[in-house]
């Protein structure tokens, strides 16, 4: 026998047992596009997550007042947790007085409902320095003819999500336009709810950045926000700015040590160390149950050529009764084997790129927005090669057992079995 006799007599051997056949090599396809589908996203979801975080400054350390924690052992009541540390002036000059401390931006923010031409829409509005919301998104860009300057007090910075809401046909804000914002809050002498309001001019629109804080925000001068929100100069958030990314952990270090833990330290550097970690160990489940997959694939190629050994003992006989030799037998069953893994992984790589794009397509979340981000799967062909050849090792090695079962027949005792 030669190699093409052998390639032969295994597909006939195959397309005698179609129904088996076709349900072992699913049982490798299904593992192997597994394998295909969860390299394919979370090489897409790397990609996807440094675009997302270029727009963010790894130089910057945000700082919000730590709340006191309330009992335990039922509902919250009463009014919200006392900051431990106000932030006010007194805070920022002290953080701008640490090494290494480029700027220190203070912020206040609030939910406000923005009223034009007879249309109202609640967001998130911003009060800080507009000039300085490139240090928070070096990338940020603004659309033609908009007009960023200081201390403006009429001037309300929008994003392109607020001046062209998703899934809406016109525009809801445009340069120029007059809006006025409105803020309710509870009078601290009074215990009564007010409203607040003032009007603003539309002086520029963000280009999209990929930061959901600034995508889906307006940005007002400082001040206004102040007294807008009645906040009387306790700032929600203070933004301490780094000479570089590598002195962020000191300026961590030197904060902690002023505040200890009366005080919220977020860095750019932690939160893409979280968001890591979470899509790593993610996909290492996804992965856990790719190979799961394999196995049981290679389970069913153990069952199925078993079974045909069972069912072919005399075929086997005979062919050793003409001249076949063990080797033969071995190459034969090996061969189908071997088959059974090509087609399994060919297929398993065409439905798991596939299934990649489903996938990715299904991540971008089901609100159905016009804007919404979809991850597009990368499918590197070292990693293809490496399932293709995982797959089709894995079937030849469940081919293995049977393989051997069927070369160490004996003629005489083969051809007596019926």
């Amino acid at each position: 026998m030669d190699i093409k006799e052998i390639f032969v007599l295994s597909f006939d051997a195959l397309k005698e047992r179609r129904t088996k056949s076709i349900l072992t090599i699913i049982m490798v396809m299904v593992g192997s596009s597994l394998m295909v589908a969860v390299g394919g996203i979370s090489a897409g979801f790397s990609g996807f997550f440094s675009k997302q975080t270029s727009n963010l400054a790894g130089n910057i350390v945000f700082v919000n007042p730590a709340q006191v924690e309330q009992g335990r052992g039922g509902p919250a009541v009463g009014p919200p947790p006392t900051p431990k540390i106000t932030l006010n002036s007194a805070v920022e000059n002290r953080l701008h007085s640490l090494p290494f401390v480029d700027e220190v931006i203070p912020s206040y923010q609030a939910q406000a409902t923005l009223e034009s031409q007879g249309d109202s829409k609640e967001y998130q509005i911003f009060s800080m320095d507009p000039v300085k919301l490139t240090v928070l998104s070096p990338t940020l860009e603004f659309v033609e003819g908009s007009r960023i300057r200081q201390n403006d007090p009429s001037s309300i910075i929008i994003s392109n999500n607020l001046a062209n809401p998703p899934g809406e046909s016109t525009p809801f804000l445009t340069l120029g336009q007059t809006v006025k914002a409105k803020y309710t809050f509870v009078d601290t002498t009074t215990g009564k709810r007010e409203e607040d309001s003032k009007s603003f001019i539309v002086r520029g629109v963000i280009k999209e950045t990929g930061n959901p804080n600034i995508d889906n925000s307006a940005i007002i001068d400082t001040q206004v926000g102040n007294t807008l929100f009645h906040k009387s100069g306790k700032f929600d958030s203070l933004i301490v700015v780094a000479r570089s990314g590598d002195y962020v952990d000191a300026i961590e270090q030197e904060i902690r040590k002023l505040y200890g833990n009366d005080i919220g330290i977020t860095t750019v550097k932690a939160i893409i160390k979280t968001v890591q970690q979470f899509t790593s160990g993610v996909s290492s489940f996804l992965l856990s149950i790719a190979i799961v997959s394999l196995i049981v694939g290679a389970v069913g190629i153990i069952t199925t050529l078993y079974t045909s050994v069972i069912e072919r003992t005399r075929e086997i006989g005979t062919m050793k009764a003409i001249g076949a030799k063990s080797l033969h037998i071995l190459s034969l069953f090996l061969c189908e084997a071997l088959m059974v893994g090509i087609f399994g992984a060919t297929l398993g790589l065409l439905g798991g790129i596939v299934g990649a794009y489903i996938l990715g397509g299904g991540l971008a979340g089901n609100n159905g927005a016009a804007n919404s981000q979809h991850i597009t799967p990368i499918f590197l062909a070292s990693d293809m090669v490496r399932v293709w050849l995982i797959s089709t090792g894995l079937s030849v090695l469940a081919g293995l057992f049977p393989a051997l079962k069927a070369s160490r027949l004996l003629p005489i005792v083969a051809l007596r079995r019926e």
